[in-house]
């Protein structure tokens, strides 16, 4: 008997074995098929995805499932050589390179015919079919007469119709190849076989098993964005639109080794890896995927345990076939001119918080596969990542997309019914959220268009109420059907499947599947295979290492889950006298990962509701958008929350970049409830998450990809940009004509719209031939501040921009940006641009007298400073050392002044500069005079004195900035000892507390005879009345020194702190030496050289502190 005898005699549906039906097994055995490597599966639903499920097809179950025969086939291995041996040859067939079987002799017969027989003949054609795929092969039938029951050709022939001399994909003959190559041609082929079985079953409603695509025919592409940044960042960034999945490979901006593909839920992550397996398998034109020599895709929740990533391969896409082992295809894919891996679902991964070493992880980090190309689908960022990882995001379907797959996959072009889909979906406004997401849309395609009886829904919890109903309906309809299993299960009791959902999902790290074994007993066999008949439940194969194929199972959406649990919640805070603490209870699940576990568990329970939404408004706040969408699913009519929505939108609307997606659908959902109802927003501020305005849907478009679809009753528009330091490498955001014209149109109640900030690109005028005589009256207010900092208002008689405003420019440390920002200065000056500002950020280094320019500290130079208005040198104002002493001369200080000739104002602020005591009166240009130039001099901002220079004398005045006590600290340099001696006067003639005094390396002794202190410069300071702390820092004493120190402390009688910090100071002091008025007054006196020390002023020693 041959293996494929046997094969089908072990799946022989009709109880018999091939040898008691001659009739049919002999002629199955003359057969010579040409075989294509498969990987064995192992339920019979699996093998035939085209196929429905009927009464004739054998269900291996667990109950007769022989695992040591179905792994490989080892029991009959097809590769057994006896004494009646078969032939495999290998054969090239166009571009695929296949086994060719050739039968035994004693299997021969004069009379081969195709299988006859009008009543058993396609049963057994089928099963033999599916008996092959089982043990891992495929027949493809070669040339000759067509099988008369309608299935593949069969050829009559024995002989093969190509030999083992044919040449093969490598270009060389079969038997002149090397056992290395042989092998990779079969590995190969066993890709291709296995991902053709994966994207040849796409299912767009679980629960109709019988109709399955091929994904090329249902695949749409939705949004794609790319953050096009030198590093991976776990901010926001910036990100720019793809305009398909093709450039994901091919695009320069985000060519790297490590690229991560984001995307929600349901959002088509999983279908987008079955495409670029189609588009390699059939190697289909104009796709990257075309010229890749081995593309590996795995499911990652399939790896669980699973260390080896060769491992993983072997199992799940070669079916363990013997001729291709773990140190092969590690070969293989290291020697390929082009290899792609693609890893799909890591958040899905049972082992990411695993402390164990797997090769997933040194993946990501760049430690395996360093030079090969991986993409790893996620919905969120792992928590090690290579730094150079470039992201891609997924952004759902626009109305675009949605007709696209409404015509592909469900009305074909039926515009009629085309419209109907939509008509229901606007119909269904509570909806549009939900279906932005491609999964959920896709079922409310089908749904719409099948059910006649579609109805309006108020509430998400009422459409998903109904969706589980089409779910298990469908299921009643098909078990009527003739020689179908009976389902009994009453669909309204699954009180141990909620519990499951909401233990899986309210864990820290949520793992939502489940061994089947377990999960059938905590269920009970009959709801079990109900529900998985039904669709809601998914078998997947799994077979984690060192352990033998097992069966995993989950939801068939995360959504699913969430509906589940959220029953068992309401049924928690449902019992009487119910004592769960809430906070407890939601511990770890948070809203923007699981919102609609809250938004269904309010919607289920009128009375549980309540408990959440007070839970909501102490943990998200009483006015949060996401509470009143739980508001809305309690009360189950938009009416019973309109209140909340006019309160809302009485206020400016605010949706930020730093906004979680969840936040802001809420605030899109609640804006578009607002527009269903006629009700005004006085204001929307985009913060930072503008992208674009989308014409052909009309549209805002958020940077997070989402959309504002409906912006009908916007009053006003406040949209603000980043700044130069949040955008990065962003080259700004171009707003057309065409997008700011439509934004007008479809905002019917906006009076006025602000762009601001330098990140916004506006049209340069708006011919008048454009405006429709509508935009004209309303008169709308519309301004935006370009990148010079100019303010514009559009003017609608005649298109063009008036400026309102002069520019401003702030240059700071940063040499790049100082590039920018002198260009930008360059093209003002040109232009005769007036220069309201100029604010050097710790930036200027000195005044070029020769050149008449500004040196920054980068070497560059400020050279545009005729139309300057006001210089503001900004510096160190801090304390502690510092970083720079600048000192500007009296040349300096005037040669600015007259190079800016429209100067008015001119400010230093900072303890780095040091500018002349005086300007002689003779030194003094008198056109300096008559401009009569505010000239300012601040070493500490805002905390102590503003000197201002006076053009009558040359000297300067002094003003106090503080209401209350202020610090200063003078440093070696001489002119800031002579400035900072000037300011203690001042404020100790004014009688303003100095809460702190710092000599930092510039105390030099005490006079005996007028207890002052003499300064390293020689300048000295008296006896201060208003000093509260006296600082030596940086300067060693003797004990000499140390004894006129605290004799000077005793005549300042405000001073209670007597600090000496990185001195050297004496080891002890004569009691009798120290001052009694000290110890009375209670004054500190402490040192620091390596650790604090307090002086004990009754005994002279130094205690540790």
């Amino acid at each position: 008997m041959s293996w494929l005898q046997r094969a089908a005699r072990r799946y022989n549906p009709f109880g018999g074995t091939s040898g008691r039906s001659s009739s049919h097994s002999s002629q199955h055995s003359h057969q010579s098929d040409i075989l294509h490597i498969q990987r064995p599966l192992h339920r019979a639903d699996e093998i035939a995805p085209s196929t429905s499920r009927d009464e004739s097809m054998i269900e291996v179950t667990d109950d007769h499932y022989d695992a040591s025969t179905d792994e490989g086939m080892s029991a009959t291995d097809p590769m057994e050589q006896t004494g009646n041996e078969e032939r495999m040859d290998s054969v090239c067939t166009g571009d695929d390179w296949v086994l060719q079987r050739h039968p035994r002799p004693n299997e021969l017969s004069q009379d081969t015919q195709p299988i006859p027989g009008p009543s058993t003949s396609s049963h057994s054609v089928e099963h033999l079919r599916q008996s092959q795929r089982l043990i891992g092969y495929q027949a493809r039938a070669s040339s000759g007469s067509p099988n008369p029951v309608g299935g593949a050709a069969c050829s009559q022939s024995t002989e093969p119709t190509e030999g083992p001399h044919t040449m093969t994909s490598l270009g060389k003959p079969l038997h002149r190849l090397t056992e290395k190559q042989k092998k990779k041609l079969f590995f190969i082929e066993a890709l291709k076989t296995r991902y053709k079985v994966d994207y040849d079953k796409v299912q767009p409603i679980p629960y109709i098993k019988d109709r399955l695509y091929c994904v090329d025919k249902v695949y749409v592409e939705g949004g794609f964005e790319f953050m096009p940044t030198e590093q991976v960042t776990r901010g926001s960034g910036s990100w720019e639109r793809l305009e398909s999945y093709k450039p994901v490979f091919s695009d320069q901006r985000i060519q790297s080794v490590r690229r991560i593909i984001e995307g929600d839920p349901g959002y088509g992550k999983t279908t987008l890896t079955l495409q670029f397996a189609y588009d390699w398998c059939n190697r289909v034109e104009g796709s990257p995927m075309r010229d890749v020599e081995v593309l590996i895709l795995l499911r990652m929740r399939q790896l669980s345990g699973i260390r080896s990533i060769y491992r993983a391969i072997e199992v799940y896409l070669l079916g363990s076939d013997p001729r291709v082992k773990e140190a092969d295809i590690a070969a293989i894919i290291g020697e390929s001119k082009s290899a792609i891996v693609i890893l799909d679902g890591y958040d899905e991964y049972p082992d990411q918080h695993s402390r164990r070493v797997t090769d997933i992880r040194r993946i990501l980090k760049l430690d395996l596969f360093a030079n090969t190309p991986v993409i790893l689908t996620t919905r969120y960022l792992p928590g090690y990542l290579a730094p150079v990882t470039k992201r891609v995001r997924l952004t759902g379907f626009d109305e675009i997309a949605r007709d696209e797959y409404i015509r592909k996959a469900v009305v074909g072009e039926d515009e009629i019914a085309l419209s109907s889909i939509k008509a229901r979906l606007k119909e269904n406004p509570v909806l549009e959220d939900l279906c932005q997401v491609p999964l959920v849309f896709v079922m409310f395609a089908h749904i719409a268009h099948e059910n006649k009886d579609f109805q309006n829904f108020k509430s998400v919890t009422e459409f998903f109420q109904y969706m589980i109903r089409c779910f298990h309906e469908h299921l009643k309809i098909k078990s009527k059907e003739l020689n179908t299993v009976r389902y009994s299960i009453d669909e309204n009791e699954h009180a141990a499947l909620d519990k499951l959902a909401f233990l899986a999902i309210s864990q820290e790290n949520q793992q939502i599947t489940w061994r089947r074994t377990g999960m059938r007993k905590q269920l009970g066999r009959d709801f079990y295979e109900t529900y998985l008949a039904s669709g809601i439940l998914v078998e997947e194969e799994v077979v984690p290492e060192r352990s033998s194929r097992g069966v995993e199972v989950r939801f068939y959406h995360k959504l699913f889950c969430e509906w589940y649990a959220a029953h068992h919640i309401v049924y928690i805070l449902s019992q009487p006298g119910q004592s769960v603490p809430l906070n407890e209870l939601f511990r770890h699940m948070k809203p923007e990962d699981v919102q609609y576990v809250y938004r269904f568990a309010c919607g289920l329970n009128r009375d549980v509701s309540s408990s959440i939404l007070q839970y909501l408004e102490k943990s998200q706040g009483r006015s949060n958008r996401f509470t009143l969408l739980c508001l809305l699913e309690q009360s189950g009519d938009v009416k019973g929350i309109l209140g909340n929505v006019r309160d809302m939108c009485s206020q400016t609307v605010n949706i930020k970049e730093g906004d979680n997606r969840m936040l802001q659908r809420s605030t899109i959902q609640l804006l578009d409830i607002a527009a269903g109802h006629g009700i005004l927003v006085s204001s929307l501020h985009l913060d930072q998450c503008f992208s674009k305005f989308d014409v052909t849907n009309a549209c805002i478009v958020l940077r997070s990809g989402l959309r504002l679809t409906n912006p009908k009753t916007l009053k006003v528009l406040r949209v603000s940009g980043r700044t130069r330091e949040t955008a990065g490498d962003s080259k700004g955001i171009e707003v057309t004509r065409e997008e700011l014209l439509g934004l007008f149109r479809t905002c019917g109640a906006l009076t006025e719209i602000r762009f601001e900030g330098r990140e916004f690109l506006l049209p340069h005028s708006v011919p008048t031939e454009m405006i429709p005589p509508t935009l004209k009256t309303r008169n709308i207010i519309v301004s935006y501040e370009d990148r010079r900092g100019m303010i514009h208002q559009l003017n609608w008689d005649d298109g063009h921009w008036q400026t309102t405003n002069e520019p401003s420019l702030r240059i700071p440390q940063e040499e790049l940006d100082q590039k920018w920002a002198l260009e930008e200065l360059a093209k003002v000056t040109t232009d005769g641009i007036p220069v309201s500002c100029i604010h050097l950020d710790r930036c200027f280094s000195k005044f070029d007298v020769t050149n008449a320019c500004i040196v920054l500290t980068s070497g560059l130079r400020v050279t545009s400073l005729k139309t300057v208005k006001v210089l503001n040198v900004g510096g160190f104002t801090g304390t502690g050392a510092i970083p720079s002493d600048i000192e500007v001369t009296r040349e300096e200080l005037l040669g600015l002044l007259q190079t800016c000739e429209t100067l008015e104002e001119i400010r230093f602020e900072g303890r780095e500069y040091s500018l002349p005591l005086s300007i002689p009166a003779e030194l003094m240009p008198p056109t300096l005079k008559t401009r009569n130039i505010k000239v300012s001099y601040e070493r500490r901002r805002k905390h102590g004195v503003v000197h201002q220079l006076n053009w009558d004398d040359g000297q300067w005045q002094h003003q106090i900035t503080s209401d209350g006590s202020v610090r200063v600290d003078i440093f070696q340099e001489e002119l800031d000892q002579q400035w900072g001696k000037k300011e203690l006067a001042v404020l100790s003639t004014a009688g303003v507390s100095i809460n702190r005094l710092e000599l930092v390396r510039s105390f030099s002794n005490i006079i005996d005879d007028t207890q002052s202190i003499i300064l390293t410069s020689g300048c000295t300071i008296p006896v201060l009345q208003t000093v509260q702390e006296l600082w030596i820092q940086e300067t060693d004493v003797d004990l000499e020194v140390f004894l006129k120190i605290l004799s000077y402390t005793k005549e300042c009688t405000e001073i209670t702190d007597l600090n000496f910090y990185y001195c050297e100071a004496p080891d002890k002091v004569d009691p009798e030496m120290i001052p009694p008025l000290l110890k009375e007054r209670g004054v500190a006196v402490d040192w620091f050289s390596n650790r604090w020390r307090h002086l004990d002023l009754d005994t002279g020693n130094w205690k540790s502190e």
